[in-house]
């Protein structure tokens, strides 16, 4: 049994390392792709202007783009990032633009499904000019050393009615994907318990409140395995030489495996793409593909008592649509919210958050009026058109803006 509580087969505690030891074997293979891209992406060599030289040039540089790791990215807005709580497992941030208008304030929950909080960036970005916004920005569990304990979902929705309580009576809500039913179990706690201390509004985009209302790729695979399966096989050690040494984790790089094996021949022809705008020479197009994989290939790890709970109790049993949910062993019931307003959003073809699973918050929220209950299916986006793109802010922010100005 390892510190966090998920026992481990010794054939499986060195898999982390081989991912590792794989990484480090490429070496030589990155050191030649950036010898190539020095040599023949050279303004002052006349052979990189030749289709022979490019065409050198760009297998390197997708190959380097493929091969290399990624760090957090940084978020890249017109405004300062202000640390507002800071906690092992993640921090609250807020975005000062610098205006002094007095502003609705948004509560900005990101997933905690392996990728940074950075890809918020767009959805941050539609938000800035109207609003205040803060952000949970979550950290990589493999940097979070073992006697910080362990965070598991009920943690997560205690950090999400922490940063409401912080924000005031007056804050508004947006849940993207994963964290729907979390945030929607936060603010019926607050409900419940504080009324004061309840958000105007709750905007659930693109999450898994009720599983069953349509199936998809992760609700298949969580119906088809034990959650002793996910256990042994998705969940390892940090290894030695980590910060968070010796924590069970859902690792990243699992994360990112599953997501890109859901749609492979969607991310092969992407990359052909890039290779083909670089040989054309249009480097501009290039980046804007090669900047999407900078931030979707930045992926960090996830505590292992958090993910298997959330798989449990989201994915396997729908303990909030069921009525069955808990958290620390009360009982959490959506239908105590009576005042807080609820936006649900889904895209048309989201094959991660099916339409149907986020709109089925309104039947779990009988007790809010009519009037302040609002849908909105965002017809030809899957499931990232939802918060980001150009659909998003064209048609799903500036609803989102009018909903909360409503209630404000």
């Amino acid at each position: 049994m390892n510190p966090s509580g998920c026992s481990r087969d010794e054939a499986d505690e060195i898999y982390y390392e081989q991912y590792d030891a794989a990484y480090l074997a490429m070496t030589p293979a990155r050191w030649s792709a950036a010898t190539a891209q020095a040599i023949f992406g050279n303004p002052f060599n006349p052979l990189a202007y030749t289709w022979t030289g490019r065409t050198i040039n760009a297998f390197a540089d997708v190959f380097s783009g493929v091969a290399r790791r990624r760090g957090k990215p940084a978020w890249n807005l017109p405004a300062r990032v202000e640390v507002v709580d800071e906690r092992p497992f993640g921090r609250l941030i807020r975005f000062d633009t610098g205006t002094r208008r007095a502003q609705p304030r948004v509560l900005l929950v990101a997933p905690m499904s392996g990728h940074y909080a950075t890809l918020l960036r767009g959805t941050v970005e539609a938000l800035l000019d109207k609003h205040e916004v803060y952000v949970t920005d979550w950290a990589d569990a493999r940097d979070v050393p073992l006697d910080a304990g362990q965070f598991d979902l009920d943690d997560y929705v205690g950090y999400v009615m922490d940063y409401l309580r912080m924000l005031g009576p007056d804050s508004h809500v947006v849940a993207v994907c994963q964290p729907a039913p979390a945030v929607l179990a936060a603010v019926a706690l607050l409900a419940a318990d504080e009324p004061a201390a309840q958000p105007r509004t709750m905007t659930l985009m693109g999450g898994p409140v009720d599983v069953r209302a349509a199936a998809t790729a992760p609700t298949t695979l969580a119906a088809t395995h034990s959650l002793e399966w996910f256990q042994r096989e998705l969940t390892m050690n940090v290894p030695a030489w980590y910060p968070g040494a010796g924590r069970a984790v859902y690792p990243g790089f699992l994360q990112i495996g599953a997501f890109m094996s859901m749609h492979p021949q969607r991310h092969l022809e992407a990359h052909w793409k890039i290779f083909e705008d670089l040989v054309r020479g249009d480097g501009e197009s290039a980046q804007k593909r090669r900047a999407f994989y900078d931030e979707y290939l930045s992926v960090m790890d996830i505590p292992a008592e958090f993910y298997l709970q959330t798989v449990d109790e989201v994915f396997q049993r729908a303990t909030l649509a069921r009525g069955e949910m808990t958290w620390h062993g009360r009982p959490v019931d959506p239908s105590a919210i009576r005042t807080t307003a609820l936006f649900t959003v889904e895209g048309e073809h989201d094959d991660i958050s099916a339409p149907g699973q986020t709109l089925a918050a309104h039947a779990l929220c009988p007790n809010i009026p009519a009037e302040k209950q609002s849908t909105y299916l965002q017809p030809g986006v899957g499931h990232y058109g939802i918060f980001s793109g150009g659909k998003w802010r064209t048609e799903i922010a500036p609803r989102l803006a009018a909903f909360v100005a409503a209630h404000s």
